[in-house]
């Protein structure tokens, strides 16, 4: 079915009514993917999605169908090792420049840019994001999708939360781009109050904007009891960016009651949907909502192809490989018996060291176990082995623990080092997928409320009008650098070993070239490696300093020769005095090279 993309009003429709045929739209193509996710989340991750909004607080038991864990343990490993190599907050994970190379030249503008990333480090670390990351991480490599919600706040800057898998749908730009979400949770009548309420002079509550039921409700103080609330973020066809009112913001934000109760309805314990009033709407200049997907199949709005699709059959075969060996072993322990019907009154007892009395015994028809029991545990350990190799390479486990893992002690770096190179070039497709989905929004959207809360420095005038952009430093990032330093350092090696032979080879080699590409391919800081002008102008000095030593050098030799000239014998013969009687008799210049 074609999402229709209203604006605040279409064919006379209400706002409350546009938004619930949007919200329709988006739920019918989202429903192919439920089942599935319900049967990933039953055998891996089964607290995590929320398909109804009833779910809130709901406590029981819920991992009824997992007997092996290996699956949640391989998500454990594979969310942390996301965590640590893309967004650790123990070291720096980008860094900002700008698109012109000039420009990130200057010491002014590396001293802001520097500032500037300091100010954002800090921030994240204020807000709660790396409480958040991880689970955003977890619901990609388990689902295909996830999605973190990111609101300014005026105490830490912005603040983020994750929302369940079940309790959004999504809907797509032209470009591929997630910009239309709507989601569904729950708030008691208190929070409704206190999060959309306005107060009067006496500071009570105005409810006239809020629903009979929700009036009723808070009157007679029923604070705790839940109401279904909506929230639609879209774009905004009536945007206008010259207008500062958040009615004309790029993205339209709506909260509305689902499904609003009047009194009558609650009476009949029916839903109305004649109440057009909305609890809030407002706008945003940017998106949101940061919708990270593990891999996108042409023009799907759902990630797929995620560790735990590619896994769930062998996660299934490995519960149901467990439940066979239980039961075997249960039958080898704890046996069915059968016995003669002249026992159906006896004692029968199948405990150790009690004594079960049979009258035909003696014949070997007594109580007995109704079928022997010869299971191999060895061979069936032996597959379920397997499969949980294939689960842990599923979700990267490999990677994130290959060294940990590894029981050999004489390893060679340059396997290490092929063994990172195959193991990222496999995950290289997701990297990027989530730079574009998660992590570029992220910096975007926060360097940008930082600039409207005034806690950005003022930048230098020579980049006025420059774009920036991110430059990814994390483990992981650097890592799949890392990948292409290896034709470098095998170059060098093979140049190094030609010198000697042919020391002409140097010539052919820009090193100064050379060093600054190994120091952009490995993230150095700015500030170690100096640029162009810089390294030409020392060059100048160096070679003017060299100059002027060959100099004092050849006046030091001059000086010397002169006075072991001043302190020779002219009474003796030698070439000297023959030199000296020569100039004394008049014998041409030119000729004195005969004497």
């Amino acid at each position: 079915m074609p999402v229709v993309r209203p604006g605040n009003s279409q064919l006379g429709y209400s706002k409350r009514t546009v938004n619930e045929i949007l919200r329709a739209q988006l739920e019918n193509e989202r429903s192919s993917f439920l089942a599935h996710w319900r049967d990933l989340g039953d055998n891996i991750l089964p607290r995590r999605p929320r398909f109804y909004t009833a779910d809130t607080n709901r406590g029981e038991r819920r991992n009824l169908k997992i007997i092996d864990s290996t699956a949640t343990l391989s998500l454990r490993t594979l969310r942390s090792g996301m965590m640590g190599g893309i967004t650790s907050p123990a070291r720096p994970w980008f860094r900002l420049a700008f698109q012109q190379a000039e420009a990130n030249k200057s010491d002014a503008v590396k001293a802001w840019l520097d500032e500037v990333s300091q100010i954002m480090y800090s921030t994240f670390l204020r807000s709660n994001l790396y409480n958040v990351l991880p689970i955003v991480y977890g619901d990609i490599g388990v689902f295909g999708t996830a999605a973190m919600f990111m609101e300014e706040d005026f105490d830490n800057v912005v603040k983020f939360q994750s929302l369940p898998i079940g309790s959004y749908s999504i809907g797509s730009s032209d470009g591929m781009k997630v910009d239309i979400i709507i989601r569904e949770f729950r708030m008691t009548i208190r929070q409704v109050i206190e999060k959309f309420g306005e107060k009067d002079s006496k500071g009570m509550p105005i409810l006239e904007n809020f629903s009979e039921y929700i009036q009723a409700q808070y009157r007679s103080r029923q604070l705790e009891s839940w109401v279904d609330v909506c929230h639609v973020i879209k774009p905004n066809l009536d945007h206008d960016p010259e207008k500062n009112l958040s009615k004309y913001k790029k993205y339209m934000s709506v909260y509305y009651e689902k499904g609003s109760l009047s009194l009558t309805d609650a009476s009949a314990g029916t839903i109305g949907l004649n109440d057009d009033r909305l609890l809030r709407e407002s706008g945003y200049d940017y998106f949101p909502v940061l919708i990270p997907r593990w891999e996108t199949t042409g023009e799907d709005w759902w990630g797929t192809d995620c560790p735990g699709m590619v896994a769930l059959g062998d996660i299934k075969q490995l519960q149901l490989g467990e439940k066979r060996s239980v039961q075997a072993l249960e039958k080898m322990v704890n046996p069915p018996m059968v016995a003669p019907n002249s026992m159906k009154n006896a004692k029968a007892s199948i405990l150790p060291g009690d004594i079960t009395y049979s009258p035909s015994a003696t014949d070997g028809s007594g109580f007995r176990p109704a079928h022997e029991i010869r299971f191999s545990i060895t061979e069936l350990e032996n597959k379920q082995q397997q499969i949980r190799q294939r689960i842990s390479r599923s979700f990267y486990e490999d990677l994130f623990l290959m060294l940990a893992n590894s029981d050999r002690r004489q390893i060679t770096a340059r396997e290490i080092e092929e063994r990172h190179e195959e193991k990222l070039l496999a995950l290289g497709p997701v990297l990027e997928q989530l730079n574009q989905d998660l992590l570029d929004p992220l910096i975007d959207n926060t360097f940008d409320i930082l600039v409207r809360q005034g806690k950005i420095p003022d930048p230098p005038q020579e980049i006025e009008g420059i774009e920036l952009k991110v430059e990814y430093i994390s483990i992981m990032a650097e890592a799949q650098k890392l990948v292409g330093l290896g034709g470098i350092e095998r170059f060098t090696r093979f140049a190094s070993e030609l010198l000697p032979i042919y020391p002409e080879v140097k010539n052919k080699i820009d090193h100064n070239k050379l060093v600054s590409i190994y120091g952009e391919m490995t993230s150095l800081p700015p500030g170690i490696l100096r640029s162009d002008e810089d390294t030409a102008a020392l060059e100048a000095q160096q070679m003017e300093a060299l100059k002027q030593q060959q100099q004092m050098e050849q006046m030091q030799q001059g000086a010397g020769m002169a006075k072991d000239l001043s302190q020779t014998n002219m009474g003796e013969e030698s070439a000297l005095s023959g030199v000296v009687d020569a100039l004394g008799s008049g014998v041409p210049e030119e000729e004195l090279g005969n004497v």
